[in-house]
């Protein structure tokens, strides 16, 4: 290999570039400590791929944004993973950036000579917080649409710049398609660009003035940055990235319903390194409401900024850096404090919307939804799993990769199935809706439809029962003949469709559908399976 490493270094310089980069000299007080920087270079990284990767397969426009990303959830392959890690990492990055500067703000690292380390620093966190802003819009589901409309009205109270900000966002005549340009522009355009050259010039300014040491052991022998120092980071790395990776897995990044401009009964939230300001809003009320979106916010980053000037002492040892503490620990249960608050006062169905997810279930036939209902009714699960996880039942796992054979078939199969499972009691139509449901299985979407709540199916096997596809068409499937379901909540309130279901002609006297004898849960359930139509 000598004469390729030889052609390398004499072309590139590459080899020795690496060796001085890795030999450089720490102090000896540098240790575990000194890791949040190496693991937020990292998180950028993973950041910067999965986001690559997610934009080979992203529509950036409001409509196509939405339905691409449920696209690369529940169709493409590991697309529910990348969408993860890149969500979460935006968390991750949030809380290891804040650790680095605690870390830094703590040992008084910001001291003479390395002021502009420190400001570069503070830049960073900045970017951090814009790439977490801008990217909230860009899913495009009622969660983004509405928290970015908060965003922007705050934006505009700001007296002054207020309505130039709201120019700059493209949000003057409310947020739409420019307001999605441009801060889809700023997050995948403008800010990698200005963050990937302010990392760059942030580590060139640690190389330049070295790694701040304990006072008092300037004068110990140095340690050379590899191979210990190179190790701790490296299972800091490690460590960070598997816990990124088991929430990514375990907890599914959220996706509610298409953004719906006319749903003012969405209550918007923010996500959580933002809800102590949310919170923090809603203890300044009218005028006071600029403390809170101005004064409070402009005074921390001045101050974070103002640090190395106002803090002109000699450095001393972290256990003697009381007042440091305090500010920190003070900032710690202001910011705990409001963040609790915001979530304990998260109304329940907004708490539930935000955990959801993508609800596969509502984009299916009233057939195929009425299928799960059969397969509930049916008991299937106690011999069949719906999920990735192999459960260890009698029958084949029906999430792995979905049924491999067609309706056909698996309707003969449940009329003579063989030993051990028993024949069904079904009837042809209810087979169909059985068969149809189960081709839809797929490895991305069978854990999501075993949890099909029971007052969908309940409500699809009534609709599939009363055939009332013969008049009415929910997600393309049915007739034209009375006025399409999608969309039902928009236009009626739950307690008219249940009173007309009962008597339609007290509505209108020349309606041609029948009554229909519903009990009262029976009514509930239906009702509220096509009030949650999309």
């Amino acid at each position: 290999m000598k004469p390729l490493v030889d052609w390398i270094e004499d072309r590139t310089g590459l080899i020795s570039g690496v060796a001085h980069f890795l030999e450089e000299e720490i102090p000896a007080s540098a240790g575990w400590h000194q890791v949040f920087g190496s693991v937020a270079l990292f998180l950028f990284l993973v950041q910067a791929f999965t986001g690559i990767l997610l934009g080979l397969n992203y529509g950036a426009t409001p409509g196509e944004a939405y339905h691409s990303i449920r696209y690369i959830m529940n169709e493409l392959t590991g697309g529910a993973l990348i969408r993860g890690l890149h969500h979460w990492g935006a968390s991750a990055m949030v809380i290891v950036v804040v650790l680095h500067m605690v870390q830094v703000f703590v040992w008084g690292a910001y001291k003479k000579p390395r002021e502009t380390t420190w400001m570069a620093g503070v830049v960073l966190l900045l970017f951090t917080l814009a790439f977490a802003l801008t990217g909230y819009l860009l899913p495009w589901d009622n969660r983004a649409y509405w928290g970015t409309v908060v965003t922007t009205q705050i934006a505009a109270g700001v007296p002054g710049i207020g309505p130039y900000a709201l120019r700059l966002m493209g949000a003057e005549e409310g947020v739409g398609v420019v307001t999605f340009a441009r801060f889809y522009a700023a997050h995948v355009l403008i800010l990698p660009a200005l963050t990937a050259l302010m990392i760059v010039f942030h580590v060139y300014l640690v190389r330049r003035h070295g790694v701040a040491p304990e006072p008092g052991d300037e004068a110990l022998p140095k340690q050379k940055f590899y191979p210990k120092q190179v190790f701790k980071d490296t299972v800091a790395i490690f460590g960070a990235f598997a816990v990124l990776f088991a929430l990514a897995v375990v907890a599914k990044a959220p996706l509610g319903r298409l953004a719906d401009p006319t749903d003012t009964t969405y209550i918007p939230r923010p996500e959580w390194y933002f809800q102590f300001l949310f919170q923090l809003l809603k203890y300044c009320e009218g005028p006071l409401e600029l403390v809170a979106t101005v004064v409070l916010p402009g005074l921390a980053i001045g101050g974070l900024f103002a640090a190395p000037f106002l803090d002109r002492g000699a450095v001393v040892r972290v256990g003697r850096r009381t007042t440091a503490m305090a500010v920190v620990v003070l900032a710690a249960v202001g910011w705990t404090g409001l963040t609790a608050a915001a979530i304990a006062e998260t109304p329940r169905e907004a708490a539930i919307a935000e955990a959801m997810g993508p609800m596969d279930w509502v984009e299916l036939t009233p057939m195929e939804l009425a299928g799960v209902g059969y397969f509930q009714k049916e008991n299937c699960g106690q011999c069949h799993t719906l999920g990735l996880a192999d459960e260890g039942k009698a029958g084949p796992n029906l999430g792995t990769g979905g049924v491999s054979r067609d309706t056909a078939w698996m309707i003969a199969h449940f009329k003579k199935p063989g030993l051990p499972m028993a024949t069904m009691a079904l009837k042809g139509s209810e087979m169909n809706a059985l068969a149809s449901f189960l081709v839809k299985l797929t490895p991305q979407n069978a854990a999501k439809m075993s949890e099909v709540p029971q007052f969908a199916w309940e409500g699809a096997l009534l609709y599939q029962k009363n055939q009332c596809g013969i008049c009415h068409q929910v997600n393309g499937a049915g007739m034209n003949n009375g006025p399409p379901l999608n969309g039902l909540a928009k236009r009626r309130k739950a307690e008219w469709v249940k009173a007309h279901f009962l008597d339609p002609q007290k509505f209108d006297a020349d309606s041609t559908m029948p009554s229909y004898k519903f009990t009262a849960a029976e009514n509930e359930a239906i009702t509220s399976y096509l009030m949650a139509l999309p």
